[in-house]
């Protein structure tokens, strides 16, 4: 290879068409002038010498650097660095060559065209990307190749990825949490409305730009549903598609007939690493994590964060329920709930600041929330009846989320978490006439005072009181374990109900006695 010289920077960045000529033999004249005439002869310190100046940036000296002036220009489109590589393509930052526009531009890898399930998939992905419009989700504005180069054009997010931002400052403030997803839920709610299922949502796919916005990405794995080409990935024998650690136990057994409730399920465990600084189950292979997720509940966030707001907690542990039945239906609740929270939270702490001031970074942000969040308590909110007003219908199936309702949903995978047929409907036991009994019965049907009261349940069920009795059996008319609350009202002494039942029933039945002989006395006297 030729040895690289400053000269042959020149002749190499000339090729390139990276700068027009006459800019490039000026800027080089202004290096000669600063030198005393002459070039520096450190390639290195020349290229840095461009950088600086805006000349050329970073990446493009690297290759520069390695004798490379081809591949800088796709389309219309000036290559200016690489931002990221995912399992099948690489995504570069670019600058369109007349607009001058940043766009994030997606390549197909050359070594993927031998399979033809990688091409379908990636054209599928363009495909699905421009059918949406939504600010939550990155757009997409064109797709092309130039020869076996395959490439998407897409908005360019300035910001990071919520992967890369727990890593860099922990388990983010809880009203951040709940603002990102719930801005992630609303752009998911688009994308199911149009028909169309992620199938891979994890923290790496949710991105926040400069003013606090998080754009869904990726959907590289979208499920078209209601169309007989839906997924590719049953043509080419695909058996398992998602992340592990995100996978909705539904997705694992087979990734085609999922719905819009996978996408819910993989927020939650994103909405849990936001919360805790990990995945649900951060251990053990692959194949252990998926069936992790299958048959066990992940570890209580309490434990991580002892102060965490007991309807955040609910909602999240909701949304993480094995049975799809038990999420929320869709993710416009999931974002509601989030929502009304989120009101009442800002309400009462008008001191925390949700999204970026001007001139302030999203790295600020979070360093100023995270020291006013370290002076005060954040559990205020246990004390409120329900997540949603109290006006909130009924029949329009969001559920009223209480602060002790993420006791009753790991009760419920407690009692079998592999089954889809759990004793317990919420949107009945919700409505009840009354709530604490209908709540208190449903979680002794299903598990037995035993599994309520084992050490490692949520800190929002407390531990039934032993009374040396036999647990409820689900033909128990009336159960004898108390109300499941947050509150510290006094306990009041058990009715002896099955006595009174007994009496009630004697009486009935002798009313019944002497009416029937006072109508025979009556019909004799007639005769």
């Amino acid at each position: 290879m030729t040895q690289i010289t400053a000269e042959r920077v020149f002749e190499l960045i000339e090729k390139s068409r990276l700068v027009e000529a006459g800019t490039l033999s000026a800027k080089f004249d202004e290096i000669r002038a600063a030198h005393a005439g002459e070039l520096p002869e450190d390639p290195v310190e020349l290229c840095k010498e461009l950088e600086t100046a805006g000349v050329l940036t970073r990446w493009q000296c690297e290759k520069i650097l390695q004798g490379k002036y081809k591949g800088f220009f796709l389309g219309k489109h000036k290559l200016l660095g690489h931002i990221g590589t995912g399992g099948m393509s690489s995504v570069y930052l670019a600058e369109h060559t007349v607009m001058r526009h940043l766009r994030a531009i997606k390549v197909l890898p050359k070594s993927k065209l031998g399979n033809t399930s990688y091409l379908e998939r990636f054209q599928r992905e363009a495909k699905a990307i421009a059918s949406l419009n939504h600010p939550n989700i990155v757009r997409a504005y064109d797709i092309d190749n130039e020869k076996d180069t395959h490439y998407i054009v897409m908005e360019y997010v300035e910001g990071a990825d919520l992967q890369i931002l727990v890593k860099k400052h922990g388990p983010l403030p809880y009203g951040i949490v709940a603002d990102y997803i719930a801005q992630a839920a609303r752009g998911l709610q688009h994308a199911h409305e149009v028909g169309l299922i992620h199938r891979d949502v994890k923290p790496a796919n949710l991105l926040i730009n400069k003013d606090g916005l998080i754009k869904v990405l990726d959907l590289g794995l979208a499920l078209f549903q209601n169309q007989g080409d839906a997924s590719l990935t049953i043509e080419y024998n695909d058996k398992v598609l998602g992340t592990a650690d995100y996978l909705a136990p539904e997705q694992a057994l087979n990734s085609h007939t999922v719905d819009n409730r996978a996408d819910i399920y993989g927020l939650g465990c994103t909405m849990y690493f936001l919360l805790t600084g990990h995945p649900p189950f951060p251990d053990g292979s692959i194949a252990s994590r998926i069936v992790k997720h299958q048959n066990t509940m992940p570890p209580d966030i309490r434990a991580d964060r002892p102060d965490c707001p007991g309807e955040v907690d609910g909602i999240c542990v909701k949304m993480m329920q094995k049975d799809p039945k038990y999420r929320y239906a869709n993710c416009s609740q999931v974002a509601k709930v989030l929502e009304t929270w989120l009101a009442k939270y800002r309400q009462e702490h008008p001191e925390v600041a949700i999204k970026p001031a001007k001139g302030m970074s999203i790295d600020d942000l979070l360093e100023e929330t995270k020291s006013r969040s370290n002076a005060m308590t954040e559990t205020v909110n246990n004390r409120s009846a329900n997540t949603l007003d109290g006006n909130a219908e009924v029949g329009s199936g969001i559920m009223k989320l209480s602060a002790s309702d993420s006791g009753v949903l790991r009760a419920i995978a407690k009692s079998d978490g592999s089954s889809v047929d759990s004793h317990i409907d919420l949107v009945h036991d919700s409505n009840q006439p009354n709530a604490k009994r209908s709540k208190a019965n449903a979680i002794a049907t299903a598990t037995g005072d035993s599994q309520v009261g084992r050490s490692n349940a949520s800190p929002l069920v407390k531990p039934l009181e032993s009374s040396g009795k036999p647990a409820a059996t689900p033909s128990t008319k009336a159960s004898s374990v108390p109300s499941q609350t947050t509150t510290t009202a006094k306990t009041k002494p058990a009715v002896p109900t099955n006595k009174f039942n007994q009496l009630l029933l004697i009486i009935a039945g002798c009313t019944t006695l002497l009416l029937f002989v006072a109508i025979l006395i009556a019909v004799l006297s007639n005769r």
